[in-house]
């Protein structure tokens, strides 16, 4: 049972990041689109199905499988590596959220924030996830 919880966690968080990866990249190019323009109504549903339809069920279900694991494996939340993992996903939970704030001022077309902004937050999922898959395959301390 707890490689079922296992797989389902780690499928989810393919699926996640696949969202966190695009749609700052979505934002990109909305940013750079005329306002009510055909482009931007279509990057305003594509942002909104990949939230709604992916992100939301995905970071529902890295969480939840999460919990299960370390209810079932409650010794990890003793290691330092784990404690500072469960730090960098919380992270990742906060840039999720700053994501949908990005798409709500984006979807009443508050244009704010420059391409060049979205770009930078591009980056920072990648970042994190990095520092997390090497502190769960390394665990240095």
């Amino acid at each position: 049972m707890y490689l079922i919880i296992k797989s389902l966690h780690i499928i989810s968080v393919i699926t996640w990041m696949a969202g966190l990866l695009y749609l700052p990249r979505l934002f990109v190019y909305h940013s750079l689109s005329e306002i009510n323009s055909i482009q931007s109504e279509t990057f305003k549903t594509m942002e909104r199905r990949l939230l709604k339809a992916i992100m939301l069920p995905s970071i529902v279900a890295v969480f939840g499988s999460g919990l299960l694991m370390i209810y079932l494996n409650y010794y990890l939340i003793f290691e330092l590596y784990f404690q500072v993992k469960v730090i960098l996903v919380i992270l990742m939970g906060y840039i999720h959220g700053k994501y949908s704030r990005m798409y709500k001022e984006l979807e009443n077309d508050i244009r704010t924030k420059t391409d060049t902004y979205y770009r930078l937050w591009n980056e920072v999922p990648a970042c994190v996830m990095v520092l997390i898959v090497l502190l769960i395959i390394i665990k240095p301390f």
